[in-house]
């Protein structure tokens, strides 16, 4: 009887030896965790490091830039060593002291934030602007075609033009065309974007692009909206005007690094040539200055043909009363009158268009005009 006695306790013993040891290791475990937990939170808790670039240094101090262009004199941590003028550093937010450097990379993706294509529109498909594809066919298309030529005669062709006129008249057409034409590829940048988007990157921007540009040569850089990079400098007083104007040295210094046969061209666009900075326009830059107008009578028809050709007209339709409603209108406002008049067709379920088809959208994009005119006056 003792010795069951005996063995009974023995095993509550044991039980409860292995018992609490296996409560004290889960106490330890759930003490790390704990430990470890506030550690993260204190870390968490902690007021962020902003992100600078070192402009110089100077012993135990240096020169930052800050995201928004300002400039400090800071302190630099004794234990940071190899400071150099371009470095990334991190900065507390307080006095802006240097921390620790880090490696950031300075290089965009660049593609992503570009259209880049080989270009499918063709001479053919431009209509009204015989003028204008005569011009741009020599500065821009027989250079890179046939630079040789130029080497010989002893000129030096220009590095990029302007194109310039009323909004919806083919200018980015007539781009897409003559890359097309030299089989270059076509790169598009709209410049209000790249000022807004990438304010403290616009300059390093601008050069990856140009280099994306060189290293798909021959290719045709394509810069929309080209007024929002370079209207007439002012005054410069916030931090955004100061990232403008950067943005636009840069692309001033790209225009003036080119090879002059180089085989890649810059073609500018803009709604509005009086506001921008002379330096842009002055000779070896976007010197070659090309109008793109609302197209004349001939022209009107010569789009309308573009346009309509793979369109079911009726052949009762007078031709000539339409193209004189159309009278004024851009080519983008004529390709739209074409669009409308196939959907009054097909609400009527009709595959062929009438002359009342195309009347109405008359009408239609009209209407639309004087709508979006009225909202420029009230809110432009």
């Amino acid at each position: 009887m003792d010795a069951k006695n005996n063995e009974a306790l023995d095993n509550v013993m044991y039980n409860y030896t292995v018992n609490a040891h296996r409560l004290e290791t889960e106490n330890k475990i759930l003490k790390e965790t704990i430990t470890q937990l506030q550690r993260e939170l204190k870390r968490l808790r902690e007021p962020a490091l902003m992100v600078c670039e070192v402009s110089d240094v100077t012993g135990e101090n240096a020169v930052i830039r800050t995201p928004n262009g300002n400039q400090f004199f800071v302190n630099v941590s004794r234990d940071l060593k190899d400071l150099r003028s371009g470095d990334t550093v991190l900065a507390e937010q307080k006095n802006l002291n240097i921390i620790k450097k880090v490696s950031v990379s300075k290089k965009f993706n660049v593609e992503q934030f570009v259209i880049m294509e080989k270009p499918k529109v063709s001479w053919k498909d431009v209509g009204g602007l015989k003028d204008q594809i005569e011009e741009i066919q020599e500065v821009v298309e027989m250079p890179l075609l046939n630079p040789e030529i130029f080497k010989k005669v002893g000129i030096v062709p220009p590095k990029g033009i302007l194109l310039y006129g009323p909004p919806g008249t083919g200018k980015t057409l007539l781009a897409k065309a003559v890359a097309k034409a030299t089989k270059s590829t076509f790169i598009e940048i709209v410049a209000s974007e790249l000022v807004q988007k990438f304010i403290g990157e616009g300059a390093k921007m601008v050069k990856e692009i140009f280099e994306l540009a060189r290293k798909k040569a021959p290719s045709v850089v394509f810069i929309d909206e080209l007024d929002a990079l370079a209207a007439k400098r002012i005054e410069v007083g916030t931090s955004g005007e100061r990232e403008v104007q950067r943005t636009f040295m840069q692309f001033l210094a790209e225009l003036d690094g080119f090879k002059n046969l180089g085989n890649v061209k810059i073609i500018g666009c803009t709604n509005r040539k009086d506001i921008l900075d002379p330096a842009i326009l002055r000779p070896g830059r976007l010197d070659r200055l090309i109008e793109v107008p609302l197209p004349g009578k001939e022209g009107v028809k010569q789009i309308f043909t573009i346009h309509s050709r793979n369109m079911t007209l009726d052949k009762n339709i007078k031709l000539d009363r339409v193209l004189k409603k159309l009278e004024h209108f851009s080519g983008a406002e004529i390709r739209a009158v074409c669009t409308e008049s196939g959907y009054f067709a097909i609400r009527n379920k009709r595959t062929k268009i009438i002359e009342s088809d195309l009347l109405l959208a008359v009408e239609k994009v009209k209407q639309k005009e004087k709508q979006d005119e009225s909202y420029l006056k009230m809110f432009g």
